[in-house]
């Protein structure tokens, strides 16, 4: 055996009997100190006591702070907060929405502006060269021709009551292409200085804006076209309340005002009027009466010009009527020569 058996002469050193089934096998006996108030001193049968092994085991345990758990003592669970969560949901909706709108408008206002100028640009700087290209052209003084392409700038528009640096180039055609350039021409409508309405669509919100003061346009203020060979000077009409007292004590009386008014089949035209986007006739040779017929000499010379109102809606139309009341041919020999009207910017 590889054991060594325990020393006849007792116990090896260190020998303690093995526990017993009652015994704990790590027990450390508890002894009690009893004190007396006195302080005396008191023999030591009565100063310590000896407990049971199964007494002090229980009591070691107790004197150890020890937390049960109980089900019912546990914390509830938090209350609900659906209305909390549902507000929140809502507000961060809104804010979504908010930057999109904030994004749109931005896109919409600024950047469509800058595209919408870099192609104003184009179309300005490729009509100067054609017009440049046939100065001195006899065939330019028999009369105004216009290269009419769809999306091609053919004529240019000046308001001066909207500032002196107020012009753009005139497209052909009206599609959302040919507005992103600039102001377009109706097609199938007169031109600058024919008989009839020469009418034209610009945007008043984005893409260039170039319609986008043109409720500020007052009665008699000038808008002025001009084409490679003449210059074209419409007047607005009255509005509608300045009609009855337009040749007595309105501005009827002044000077530049002069053939601004008119009747006939016309006498129901007034300069600026609100109308819905399906009323389409506001660009008849008579406005409001696309049956109309009329003698050659008796059809007046209008433009139209339309936008969307109010500003960021498309749920209307704003119209304004002008009549021509003034030309001048281009002198070849004196091309920087312009109208006066140009200048009336007040």
């Amino acid at each position: 055996m590889n054991t060594m058996p325990p020393p006849r002469g007792g116990r090896p050193a260190g020998w303690r009997p093995r526990p017993g089934p009652d015994q704990p096998t790590e027990f450390i006996p508890r002894i009690d100190v009893i004190e007396h108030d006195n302080g005396a001193d008191q023999p030591t049968s009565e100063l310590y006591t000896h407990r049971s092994a199964a007494e002090d085991d229980t009591a070691f345990v107790d004197d150890i702070p020890y937390y049960e758990e109980d089900e019912e003592d546990e914390a509830p669970p938090p209350p609900k907060e659906t209305g909390r969560k549902v507000v929140r949901t809502i507000g961060e909706l809104f804010i979504t929405a908010g930057m999109v709108i904030l994004l749109f408008v931005v896109y919409e206002v600024y950047w469509t502006d800058l595209i919408s100028a870099g192609k104003q640009n184009q179309a300005t700087s490729s009509l100067d060269t054609q017009w440049k290209d046939t100065v001195g052209d006899p065939g330019n003084q028999r009369g105004t021709h216009y290269d009419l392409t769809e999306g091609q700038g053919f004529a240019k528009i000046y308001i001066p009551a909207l500032g002196p640096d107020y012009h753009f180039t005139l497209v052909e055609g009206t599609t959302d292409a040919d507005l992103d350039i600039g102001p377009g021409h109706y097609k199938g409508t007169a031109l600058p200085g024919e008989p009839g309405n020469f009418a034209v669509a610009g945007h008043r919100v984005g893409k260039g804006a170039p319609f986008n003061d043109l409720d500020l346009v007052s009665s008699c203020d000038a808008i002025v076209v001009e084409t490679k060979t003449d210059w074209f000077v419409y007047r607005m009409m009255p509005k509608a309340e300045e009609r009855a007292s337009w040749d007595t004590s309105g501005k009827g009386t002044q000077p530049r005002c002069k053939g601004v008014k008119i009747g006939g089949a016309y006498s129901g035209v007034v300069g600026q009027e609100t109308v819905l986007p399906s009323q389409g006739d506001v660009i008849a040779p008579v406005p409001h009466q696309p049956e109309a017929k009329l003698q050659a000499d008796k059809i007046v010379k209008l433009m139209t010009l339309t936008t969307c109102t109010p500003k960021f809606s498309a749920s209307h139309r704003l119209i304004l009527h002008a009549v021509l009341t003034n030309s001048y041919h281009k002198d070849p020999a004196h091309p920087d020569v312009t109208p006066t009207e140009l200048k009336e910017t007040d």
